[in-house]
């Protein structure tokens, strides 16, 4: 980044800035932080409880999963729903929303696949 500052001194333009409110990047930035993805992936099967999801990322604390959750339920991205019966708790699933961004990231690995094959 500093030999693009340096150039567009040299060639006194401004630093290219992106738009303040631009959606993509804000997007890329919460799918960007560890785990959202990963959350996202596996609720594609179908809905999981706490330690389900835990059981599958490993290394991801409790607490970072529940934070996880939280901010995905809070996206509209995932429902919290409560369980009946023995033993008592909560699953998460996927909402229309969240399908359809799960959709979006998996156009977005099938184009990293087909690139990974290109020649370099």
């Amino acid at each position: 980044m500093q030999a693009l500052s340096a150039l567009h001194l040299v060639l006194d333009e401004p630093v290219p800035r992106r738009p303040p409110d631009c959606a993509v990047e804000d997007w890329l930035a919460f799918l960007g932080h560890r785990w959202n993805a990963l959350v996202l992936w596996h609720l594609k099967s179908g809905p999981k409880r706490h330690g389900l999801l835990a059981q599958h990322l490993p290394g991801i604390t409790a607490k970072v999963l529940a934070e996880r959750l939280a901010g995905l339920e809070g996206r509209g991205l995932i429902a919290r729903r409560n369980l009946r019966g023995y033993p008592r708790g909560v699953s998460y699933e996927l909402t229309a929303r969240g399908k359809s961004l799960v959709a979006v990231l998996d156009r977005l690995e099938l184009w990293a696949r087909e690139d990974e094959a290109l020649p370099r």
